[in-house]
């Protein structure tokens, strides 16, 4: 099993191969879901006094097993039980929220394993502050899930239990699912409004009207995920846009599950054909299987095709729309004088490109990193937001996923609303539009027109060339990934590289220095001294020129949710041979790391 607080995963499939549509699980299996519910229904009762539990799934093949014998271990152990049917994550988590402002529910069990490939299947667990858990409360499950495994009579008790419910009262729980399906539905809509708006009614007036008169078409390739079952037809609706999908029918899974690369080209064929028909349709999106991420295609009018954005663009598009509606809204942020925002933050995770950071500074925003991994990230921005920072956005932009404001998880609509937004909250006399206000911190002097396309807003974005998490030179299959032996092996060769070739570094690529950071849970330390100080967590080495001004970086992590070691390289300007020679040095010292012999442990 992978374990981490993103959720627990594995091969859940009975036959035991990875792109198994097989909907049975195995007897190990059965085990393990029932010992999840079971500990997690004793995390609750210590928390909370009580345990009522919403749970939910996604779409596939084995999520009905594993639901089966989730709900029948609740009930064995008098929990409450709220059972919705398939959910997108995005949903059951706004209906745990709903439901704990109104003390109907304690938490949600997810029976999801996000964009891994389809046998793979799991759980993510939360209360109902509207995310998943807090690191320190999924470091603690974790604890007395190892412990409940390690007894020896726990997989004959467990599956005994599992017997012993009523018949009836297990069918009522699972019969009950299409009311609570509707609730979900109806908080979930609730939110989405409430997230979009960001506080201000008017950007969404705003919006609706200027559709109204210039209509625009979003198109989806859903691949049969939970989203083909939730609110996105409706929700566009409300705002007149065009809205049609492919693949939608719950658990349709016709393609690869990560909407990356080849994941994203029957959405690019779909969006091309439709726009031959009705050249309204600008924007499509994939989502993964859990549908709390999907990536973005767009129709470049430039290049006369659709054709899929980089996740991290997708993300520093939505942080710009975040931004330019802070200002739009005269947020009590913002110093008129300056055009700046004071004390407002951007949360994000350590392998999101610096570009990022240059959009920040352009608006008088900082950017805070956290470690790899969702609530992570959220973890960081609640911080924020309790000592006095506005955080409008949170988000992974590795994975291009966006956390908007009041929501506490990735949710694709709200990237398509932010793209929306920069489209179409346009220039009027007396009131300069998303797009403009933005080149004016940019300091274009071209003269603006109003007639710009979204091709235009991205070529306005600082250029960064970074790898793309899903590529396969981003992966590493190594047996010590992720450990603080594996990177401080690594120091002692990156010491041993910088020593021989920093002369070369400052000819080839005006590197001056560099300073390491660590990201453990929420907390940066930049400027360690010991790689090893950054343990399972993220180590990125950033690098600057003779202006102390840094342009590049390397990244590295093993992966909380599948089994590889991640790496990356993000390099300022349009230079995708700089980033491909970073790389490449990068994974060299990486795998010599790993396969360094036990002697070279003491290097410090």
């Amino acid at each position: 099993m992978i374990l981490s607080a993103s959720g627990w995963r594995d091969v859940f499939a009975e036959d035991g191969g990875e792109e198994s549509h097989s909907q049975k699980i195995s007897a190990f299996h059965t085990v393990v879901s029932a010992a999840a519910a079971s500990v997690f229904t004793d995390f609750l009762q210590k928390k909370s006094g009580s345990a009522r539990v919403i749970v939910g799934l996604d779409t596939r093949p084995t999520g009905p097993a594993i639901a089966q014998t989730l709900v029948k271990t609740l009930l064995a152990k008098n929990a409450g039980v709220i059972f919705c049917g398939i959910l997108a994550a995005p949903e059951i988590m706004a209906y745990a929220a709903a439901c704990g402002a109104e003390n109907k529910a304690d938490g949600f069990i997810y029976i999801s394993a996000s964009h891994n490939p389809i046998a793979y299947n799991g759980v993510k667990f939360g209360l109902t502050d509207g995310g998943v858990l807090s690191v320190a409360d999924a470091a603690q499950l974790e604890k007395d899930f190892r412990t409940l495994s390690a007894s020896q009579s726990a997989a004959g008790i467990l599956l005994e239990s599992l017997d012993t419910v009523d018949a009836v009262a297990f069918d009522n729980t699972m019969n009950n699912a299409p009311r609570f399906k509707a609730e979900a539905l109806a908080a979930y809509m609730d939110i989405s409004r409430e997230t979009a708006a960001g506080g201000q009614e008017c950007v969404l007036t705003e919006l609706a009207s200027v559709i109204k008169s210039a209509p625009l078409g979003i198109a989806a390739d859903f691949n049969g995920s939970a989203r083909t079952l939730s609110i996105d037809k409706d929700f566009f609706g409300k705002f007149k846009l065009k809205f049609t999908a492919i693949n939608a029918h719950s658990g349709e899974i016709v393609h690869q599950i990560v909407p990356e690369g080849e994941g994203l080209t029957p959405c690019r064929d779909f969006l091309n054909e439709l726009w031959r028909r009705d050249n309204d349709f600008v924007l499509a999106y994939t989502p993964d299987c859990d549908g709390d991420r999907g990536n973005i295609v767009i129709f470049d009018e430039k290049a006369g095709c659709a054709r899929p954005l980089e996740a991290q663009e997708v993300f520093a598009l939505a942080c710009l729309s975040s931004l330019c509606q802070l200002v739009w809204t005269e947020s009590p942020n913002l110093d008129k004088k300056s055009g700046l925002l004071h004390k407002t933050a951007i949360a994000v995770n350590d392998a999101t490109s610096m570009r990022i950071d240059r959009i920040a500074r352009a608006f008088g925003a900082e950017v805070f990193r956290a470690e790899t991994g969702e609530a992570n990230v959220v973890n960081l921005g609640r911080r924020l937001r309790a000592e006095g920072w506005t955080t409008p956005i949170m988000g992974e932009g590795a994975a291009g996923g966006s956390i908007v404001h009041p929501q506490s998880v990735r949710d694709p609509l709200q990237t398509i609303m932010a793209l929306l937004k920069l489209l179409r909250i346009r220039s009027n006399p007396g009131k300069k539009g998303f797009f403009e206000l933005w080149r004016d911190r940019r300091g274009v002097e071209t003269p603006y027109s109003n007639n710009f396309t979204l091709s235009d807003v991205i070529e306005s974005l600082p250029l960064f060339t970074t790898t793309s998490a899903y590529s396969d030179d981003a992966r590493l299959k190594i047996a010590s990934a992720g450990n603080e032996e594996l990177k401080e092996r690594y120091q002692k060769i990156f010491l041993r590289e910088w020593r021989e070739k920093k002369e070369v570094f400052f000819n080839e690529w005006g590197i001056c220095e560099w300073e390491a950071a660590a990201y453990n849970g929420s907390e940066e330390r930049r400027g360690i001294k010991n790689f090893g100080e950054a343990g399972r967590g993220g180590l990125r080495i950033y690098f600057s020129n003779k202006n102390h001004i840094e342009f590049a970086s390397l990244w590295m992590r093993g992966s909380g949710t599948e089994p590889v070691f991640r790496v990356m390289a993000d390099v300022e300007g349009m230079n995708p041979h700089i980033e491909k020679e970073f790389l490449a040095w990068h994974r060299g010292m990486v795998q010599e790391a790993a396969a360094m012999p036990d002697s070279a442990r003491n290097i410090l």
